[in-house]
């Protein structure tokens, strides 16, 4: 039997866009599978932490508005303003065809990317070793971890998790286990989880490898949305961002 791509039922279905008879088959396959339940939980999250940054910026320029409305409303600058225009018009094209020179045939790809940009993550041991030196399962995951066998890795993370909910440096290591092993959805889980809490060390690691989850699981916009919130903070990831932005097709 063909399993069911269900990310485009998924997308419907937050967006409220379904008909009663496709809203009703879907309430049926969400009532007996979970992992289908957690994957709608998922993409609702990551969608109200995009929308927030959305808001935040039509907030930012409508107060670039309201000022240029200002500044046009006084007689005496309307002379210095069709001046500057002229010259802005000018200085604009001139940006437009360099842009075009700079970044033509520069486009990329998800395996560019990945190659070009991508580095597994490095957890901080030192700092770990001396807040919990008896965690036993910690320090089993990690050695797993760091010799590439994560499906190993993800269990053992996920039996620390089980102990301490709250140790987001488990739950970030989860997610990147997951990820290298190519599950996005249990990756996505993990990482929105870390981003949802907020008050720990990992959100800078957890956006952009959410970002990474969008990018190699095809959801090109959420990807790209993600990138410019990372590349408009001052985290770590910053300037990759940025040139992942202006090389996106």
């Amino acid at each position: 039997m063909k399993t069911i791509d269900f990310s485009y039922f998924i997308e419907r279905f937050n967006a409220g866009e379904m008909s009663e008879a496709e809203k009703e088959w879907f309430l049926r396959e969400l009532e007996g599978n979970e992992k289908l339940r957690n994957e709608v939980n998922l993409r609702k999250h990551a969608d109200e932490i995009l929308k927030n940054q959305d808001v935040i910026s039509l907030r930012n320029k409508l107060s670039q508005i309201e000022h240029q409305r200002k500044v046009t409303a006084n007689p005496a600058n309307n002379f210095k303003k069709t001046t500057y225009i002229k010259y802005a018009a000018v200085f604009t094209g001139i940006i437009l065809i360099g842009s075009v020179l700079l970044f033509s045939g520069k486009n990329l790809n998800n395996e560019k990317i990945m190659k070009n940009y991508y580095k597994v993550y490095e957890p901080p041991t030192g700092q770990r070793s001396a807040q919990s030196g008896t965690d036993a399962d910690f320090t089993l995951a990690l050695e797993f971890y760091n010799t590439h066998d994560y499906e190993k890795a993800a269990a053992l993370f996920t039996k620390v998790i089980e102990k301490k909910p709250k140790d987001m440096q488990a739950v970030l290591l989860t997610g990147v286990s997951n990820f290298e092993d190519k599950k996005y959805p249990e990756a996505k889980q993990s990482f929105v989880k870390v981003i949802d809490d907020k008050d720990n060390l990992y959100i800078d690691q957890a956006q952009w490898y959410l970002a990474l989850c969008y990018l190699n699981s095809y959801e090109t916009e959420k990807a790209k949305q993600l990138f410019k919130i990372i590349g408009k903070e001052n985290g770590i990831y910053k300037t990759d961002a940025r040139k992942i932005i202006r090389g996106l097709k």
